[in-house]
């Protein structure tokens, strides 16, 4: 069966602050896919902005009944953000959930591209690569490039993959492929995207990659890039060292429920 965007798929967007530039993204999505191709679901992580306000705003402006909003009262992080949004999608049987970003520097233009990648390589999860394509003419900032480079290489020599890249942010995950794997374990904080990427690899599951286009504009970035580095690097390490019994780490002994 031709995988496409449809009302068997959902687009989950995590938002914080977002309060400008999340409608904007829910317009470039309609504008891509049309307003009754796709569920939308819009998990606001304790936003001070207006957040909800504006999503709400637009639910009542489009009259649509395909844009769904959670609020969290307090801010769980972006891994509990995440845990939150699929578990919605798998609750709801849905067959593919794509993550965008609220900030508009992942395109939606490209999820056509990337929902046809998962048919085309067969695949349990897609993302959108920064790096395939050309990140500096994107306006990706040579150290982010750089440190992008420098981790996906630490990653790939000792998980044996070949991915361009761990920490794009642009994703599509078979939801049946999340209900097989332990992700509510998962931290909390930004490096579940590598987490999640790790479980992928243990428990043998198909992930590729297609190149996406990079934008980097006046958007407010929250993650702080030295203890994001370290998560990754302190997370893919113990899991190597636990897989070849170098080392048990208590941490994954948890997570895979050893």
């Amino acid at each position: 069966m031709t995988i496409q965007p449809h009302l068997q798929n959902a687009i989950y967007i995590p938002a914080y602050q977002a309060a400008k530039t999340l409608p904007d993204v829910l317009d470039r999505i309609y504008k891509t896919l049309g307003q009754d191709a796709i569920d939308i679901v819009v998990v606001d992580n304790a936003s001070t902005d207006g957040t909800s306000d504006a999503v709400n705003k637009y639910i009542q402006d489009k009259k649509t009944h395909r844009l769904h909003l959670i609020r969290n009262e307090t801010n769980l992080g972006y891994g509990g953000s995440q845990k939150i949004g699929y578990q919605w999608c798998i609750e709801r049987a849905y067959a593919y959930v794509a993550m965008v970003h609220s900030d508009g520097q992942y395109a939606p233009e490209y999820l056509p591209i990337l929902f046809k990648a998962l048919e085309d390589q067969k695949a349990e999860m897609v993302f959108g690569s920064r790096i395939a394509g050309e990140p500096l003419k994107g306006g990706m900032p040579l150290h982010r490039f750089l440190g992008n480079k420098v981790l996906s290489f630490i990653q790939n020599t000792l998980l044996g993959l070949r991915l361009s890249e761990y920490h794009s942010g642009y994703r599509i995950y078979s939801t049946e492929t999340l209900k097989q794997l332990p992700f509510q374990r998962l931290s909390d904080d930004y490096h579940f995207d590598t987490e999640v990427i790790i479980l992928m690899l243990h428990y043998q599951k198909q992930i590729t990659e297609t190149a996406i286009p990079t934008k980097y504009g006046d958007e407010e970035n929250y993650v702080n890039i030295w203890k994001y580095g370290s998560d990754v690097l302190l997370t893919t390490i113990s899991y190597w060292l636990h897989r070849h019994g170098l080392r048990r780490s208590r941490n994954w002994s948890r997570i895979l429920g050893e």
